[in-house]
């Protein structure tokens, strides 16, 4: 990832490492972390990842799944749409095949800003390539607070107002309470970027009730509530309300333009979202 020196593996994350943070509760970036192979997580990430797997059989593969999803989002905004302004939303540690990697690799210009309240994202934001991208910056800001992320310096200086932008809410929506109101959120948001901006989706949903409060109890647990809930596909399609979705609309992320690389996963819950255009 990109907090690893050429030609040296990093060993996992110690207690140490970062004494002020809180090692003992497990980070929802550390654990989606862990379930891509990565090393940048603790004894509690992984054993919360583990027990998520045993309970549910194939989440690791679906989490590979989501960020292959992410990278074929990327690459169609990018590439199609000819988006060059991104704001990632809980944007999670920084490993391998990032939004700017993607969408810098084909129009180097690109500028992406990455959204995430966890200063655990933050610590190694800035000992990551971002700080060395003069087109890339990181927020330490909690995604509800829209107005406060559209004006801080660092937006400012990348994001321009008349421009279409592309947003993302990358597996991070079920972390938002409802009493935070999650759909008001991605609302503001959109309201306020230019016509012909682009909304993209994934949250972890269930056709299964009991799976859906199962698996929100458990992760409400091991969060020590720091978490919304999971949800239903339909929940998921009002986030897309007064928006032009594009083809294939809202799908299993698996059936979003599939180029190969997925993995078989669990059918009890699954990623589940698309790509809409703001009308002009």
């Amino acid at each position: 990832g990109l907090l690893a020196c050429p030609g040296r593996r990093r060993t996992q994350m110690q207690p140490g490492d970062f004494a002020d943070i809180d090692t003992k509760t497990p980070s929802g970036a550390r654990v989606y972390d862990y379930m891509l192979g990565g090393t940048d997580n603790y004894a509690a990430d992984r054993i919360a990842a583990d027990q998520t797997e045993q309970m549910m059989p194939g989440t690791k593969a679906l989490a590979r799944n989501n960020r292959r999803y992410m990278e074929r989002v990327t690459r169609y905004l990018a590439g199609e749409c000819g988006i060059r302004q991104f704001i990632d939303n809980g944007s999670g540690l920084p490993t391998q095949n990032n939004v700017h990697h993607i969408a810098q690799a084909i129009a180097p210009g690109s500028r992406v800003l990455y959204i995430d309240k966890d200063p655990v994202v933050l610590r190694h934001q800035k000992v990551s390539a971002l700080a060395e991208n003069e087109n890339t910056a990181f927020v330490l800001a909690d995604a509800t607070s829209v107005d406060d992320i559209l004006s801080h310096p660092e937006t400012t200086r990348l994001i321009r107002p008349g421009e279409p932008t592309a947003t993302l809410y990358m597996t991070f929506l079920h972390f938002i309470p409802d009493e935070a109101d999650p759909r008001g959120m991605v609302r503001r948001m959109m309201d306020r970027l230019a016509p012909g901006s682009y909304l993209a989706i994934s949250q972890i949903v269930s056709d299964d009730p009991a799976v859906r409060q199962r698996m929100t109890e458990f992760a409400l647990s091991n969060t020590r509530g720091n978490f919304g809930r999971f949800r239903k596909k339909q929940e998921v399609r009002e986030f897309f309300d007064g928006l032009d979705v594009v083809e294939p609309g809202l799908v299993n992320v698996n059936e979003w333009r599939p180029d190969g690389r997925e993995e078989e996963q669990s059918s009890l819950w699954i990623e589940f979202g698309g790509v809409a255009r703001k009308p002009a």
